[in-house]
């Protein structure tokens, strides 16, 4: 028998229907056309406790089809969930019985609403599963309001093409976590649900390293009796410093974030000095190496310019100078010249998701930190 190959918007009859019971009756077609979707999966139930459907089928699901208990309610309300007899079953929150058997159809991708544009990408690593690319300043990240072209999913989409295997339905690169527009370095980015799926397991449990540099106005000191007398900042062994400080929206500019003490969402950065410049009782600058233990939106410069050190460049952040700083015309020559967060993810680390390997990267400080770093140095050159 021929059946023929029909493709249905599902969400989109059933808004413009209004009918739910019509659009049970397309579910019914589209999820019984064989030939339109790409996988099979047939599952007997063997849990023995009455529960959701939707929790259910997550559960029973081989984990490294890296399909969502999101994604399965979609499946399951578009017609492509269906019993033993092949009857449609599109409430997520039916119960399911122990022995009862269940045929999950997952459609092909969708394409991406998302042009592909051909744009060079600096590909640290790459396979079947994920990449890791070394982001350039300037590029931001998902295309948005203002920024619907030339932007890092527009790159993946062309350099990726066919090697995506779809997420959530719809074939595109899985972006896990983001990089600022004005902040270069690394990022992994997934091909395949599972691959997207358990790095987003990592990012969640804060298993994954990631450690940025920054060129900072002054340089953090346990001598700073206002900073040692801030909130959140506590000084630990060989060095390193600890900032736990919630952050949320600002609440007068809401295009900036904020530290607030009762409000926000927990937030943890570990900095150590890497090398000040200046003089030593003074420095008018420093290099730190700030490790996320979580990753808030503007965490780090959030955290940097609430401690008063805040990061050269920033055009969002005023940096809150301290005297010293206020006072070098030598510094501020040249540090107000350079019009973006001097700010660079300059080490990734996670777990393989298919191979349970550990993979670690570096990437140097671009040419423009570069140069911002041998014109703080010359300071040190001056003040021996």
């Amino acid at each position: 028998m021929t059946i023929a190959i029909i493709v249905v918007d599902m969400r989109r009859i059933r808004m413009l229907n209004g009918s739910g019971e019509e659009f049970s009756k397309l579910g019914s077609l589209v999820g019984f056309m064989n030939n339109s979707f790409a996988q099979k999966i047939d599952l007997v139930v063997d849990i023995k406790t009455a529960q959701r459907l939707d929790k259910t089928l997550a559960q029973l699901i081989p984990k490294e089809l890296g399909i969502s208990r999101s994604r399965v309610q979609e499946l399951i309300t578009s017609g492509f969930v269906s019993n033993v007899t092949g009857k449609l079953i599109n409430d997520p929150t039916s119960k399911t019985h122990f022995g009862q058997q269940v045929t999950v159809l997952v459609p092909h991708p969708n394409a991406s609403d998302v042009l592909s544009e051909n744009i060079k990408l600096d590909i640290f690593y790459e396979d079947s599963d994920l990449l890791v690319v070394n982001k350039p300043a300037g590029m931001v990240v998902h295309p948005a309001p203002g920024a619907y072209s030339a932007t890092l999913v527009n790159a993946l989409l062309y350099h990726c093409g066919e090697s995506l295997s779809g997420i959530g339905g719809v074939k595109r690169p899985g972006i896990v976590h983001r990089i600022d527009k004005d902040t270069s370095g690394l990022l992994v980015v997934a091909k395949t649900n599972f691959a997207h799926s358990e790095l987003a397991k990592q990012f969640f449990q804060h298993s994954v390293e990631r450690k940025y540099l920054a060129f900072a106005y002054g340089c953090p000191s346990s001598f700073d009796r206002k900073l040692t007398q801030l909130s959140g900042v506590s000084f630990e062994a060989k060095g390193q410093i600890k900032m736990v400080g919630k952050i949320g929206r600002h609440k007068v500019n809401r295009k900036k974030m904020a530290v607030f003490e009762s409000s926000g969402r927990h937030a943890v950065t570990r900095i150590k000095i890497k090398n000040y410049f200046g003089t030593k009782s003074s420095p008018v600058a420093s290099l730190l190496e700030c490790q996320l233990e979580t990753g808030r939106t503007h965490q780090i410069r959030v955290h940097l310019n609430y401690m008063g050190h805040g990061i050269i460049g920033d055009q969002t952040y005023k940096a809150r100078k301290r005297a010293s700083v206020v006072n070098s015309k030598e510094i501020n020559s040249f540090a107000d010249s350079f019009k973006r967060q001097a700010l660079h993810a300059a080490s990734l680390g996670f777990v393989h998701p298919k191979t349970n390997q550990w993979l670690s990267f570096s990437s140097a400080l671009p040419k423009d930190m570069e140069s911002l770093l041998s014109s703080l140095e010359e300071l040190n050159i001056a003040n021996p």
